[in-house]
């Protein structure tokens, strides 16, 4: 079972609207210089079933256009003049004065496995400072959207892999769970075996930096969320030099293991959860799923207990499971935003009907309302497993169990179990942790938010000692959700702005509230 909590979706939009996109292609290199390779742009077709599906991206305010492209990248760097595979890439032009344009500014919104080339025009209104000096760029890294996918079930196998209990109880389920990840592994091994070995997070950092010199940047300007906060580590401690103005959002601690992670982010989700409750018992109106912060939380513990017991009606024909009530749960604490979600879901479930906390966890794990599924869990745990060396077994998680229960009585287990989602992968993983240290880079302002459930604010300090003195920068953001940019705060939204727009540095420690 894999861990979803690491992947950053735009809740519910996810499952009823993020609009999508792809790609034109384009060869123009000469004598195999893929650097000196021409890009093709056009307007954005409509996303594939690996994306996500949905329409194309609607124009741009003031009437501009979402423009694709197809850049080639080698499969193997190993063999940078061997076989290529096509990258694929969305841009909207700089809206300001052409004189004034400092360049690209690429964005990765996170995973590992999210579409760049379908988040991007989503929140695309979000980042219109930006564009005034900026050509807005994203992309789907290799193995994600149409970017050579890893593909591994069908989406009926799908359906069968979500509904499974992902927090056994008996050794009879324990067996079914680890029987169930080997069928999936090996479905991803016959179907995808010739990129799995090919998409490490280094890998990725080395296909921006092709890019960069495709785009014709001198430097690699860029906004990294969530997972993309160690896309951009690992390319600093690759490329120091090539670093331009760079900006890191909800932040990923580069110096944990999958353990140590999977452990901080009980915490994290335990944090938001507890921070729920306080908020839904604190309104004046009353809250109508518990008297008290604590009677919320018996509550969810009482429903998630039953449901593992007796399944309720979700979305017909599928049943709402206690696996995907906590999968809805958790994808709901992503942003304050949809808190509302979370307790009108939760009052319906309480009722016998589990629809809305279905499409929750239907939106954190890809799935259309059609019954669809992106690939972006197929590529996550592909990247992850390639990225990461250590292989956990049954027997080390059930002794790890108490401690993850400490840590958070609700989403412990869950978490804990996600950590067996590598066994028996095709891949070795490369490392326990990723090397972010960029000595030489140019500064990068770190943004933590002290109520992120998926990516502790912890993790900032973590990153920045990690980048090096003189690297790093911290601000730090007062704050529920996951990242800190997309709450539109004004202070934080300033000091980013000030730095990606004017080169402007916020003084170390800053705090926005």
């Amino acid at each position: 079972m894999p861990n979803p909590f690491r992947i950053r979706v735009a809740a519910l939009a996810a499952a009823l609207a993020l609009s999508s996109v792809l790609t034109g292609c384009s060869d123009g290199s000469k004598d195999g210089d893929l650097a000196a390779q021409k890009l093709d742009w056009k307007n954005c077709p409509a996303p594939d079933e690996a994306e996500g599906g949905g329409d194309a991206p609607s124009p741009l305010p003031g009437g501009g256009t979402w423009q694709c492209a197809t850049m080639k990248a080698p499969l193997d760097w190993s063999k940078p003049k061997g076989a290529t595979i096509g990258l694929a890439l969305i841009r909207a032009r700089a809206s300001g004065d052409p004189s004034k344009r400092i360049g690209s500014l690429v964005f990765n919104f996170g995973g590992p496995g999210g579409s760049g080339v379908t988040t991007l025009p989503a929140f695309g209104e979000d980042y219109a400072a930006l564009r005034t000096r900026y050509d807005l760029v994203s992309f789907d890294p290799r193995g994600v959207g149409r970017s050579d996918p890893v593909e591994c079930e069908s989406d009926t196998q799908l359906d069968d892999y979500f509904q499974q209990d992902a927090t056994p109880d008996t050794s009879a389920e324990r067996t079914q769970l680890i029987n169930r990840t080997k069928q999936f592994n090996a479905a991803c091994e016959k179907n995808s075996r010739t990129i799995l070995p090919q998409v490490r997070t280094t890998d990725a950092a080395r296909d921006m930096d092709l890019m960069r010199q495709v785009l014709g940047d001198r430097q690699l300007h860029y906004f990294g969320i969530s997972y993309g906060t160690e896309l951009g580590g690992v390319y600093a401690h690759l490329f120091p030099k090539n670093v331009g103005r760079a900006v890191f959002d909800a932040v990923v601690d580069p110096t944990q293991d999958p353990e140590q992670s999977s452990l901080g982010q009980a915490k994290g989700f335990q944090l938001a959860l507890d921070n729920f409750a306080e908020d839904c018992t604190s309104k004046k109106t009353g809250c109508p799923i518990g008297d008290t912060p604590q009677d919320v939380k018996d509550r969810i513990a009482k429903l998630l207990a039953d449901l593992d017991k007796k399944p309720i009606p979700g979305v017909l024909p599928r049943q709402l499971t206690q696996t995907v009530a906590t999968n809805g749960i958790a994808q709901s604490l992503y942003s304050k935003d949809f808190w509302e979600y979370l307790t009108e879901g939760l009052e319906e479930a309480y009722d016998g009907d589990g629809r809305i906390l279905m499409l929750l966890s239907d939106s954190m794990n890809g799935r259309s309302q059609n019954g669809e599924y992106s690939n972006i869990t197929a590529a996550n745990i592909a990247i992850n497993c390639a990225d990461e060396k250590p292989r956990y077994t049954s027997d080390y998680v059930q002794q790890k169990l108490p401690e993850f229960r400490a840590a958070s009585p609700l989403f412990g287990d869950y978490l804990a179990w996600g950590m067996v989602s590598c066994t028996n992968w095709a891949v070795p993983g490369a490392a326990d942790h990723p090397d972010v240290s960029a000595p030489g880079s140019a500064p990068v302002l770190v943004v933590g938010n002290t109520g992120d459930p998926a990516t502790p604010y912890e993790g900032a300090k973590k990153m920045v000692d990690a980048l090096g003195k003189g690297v790093g920068v911290e601000l730090t953001y007062k704050g529920q959700g996951h990242g800190a940019y997309d709450s539109k705060n004004k202070c934080v939204q300033g000091a980013v702005n000030g730095y990606l727009l004017e080169g402007t540095v916020p003084k170390a420690g800053t705090v926005c509230t």
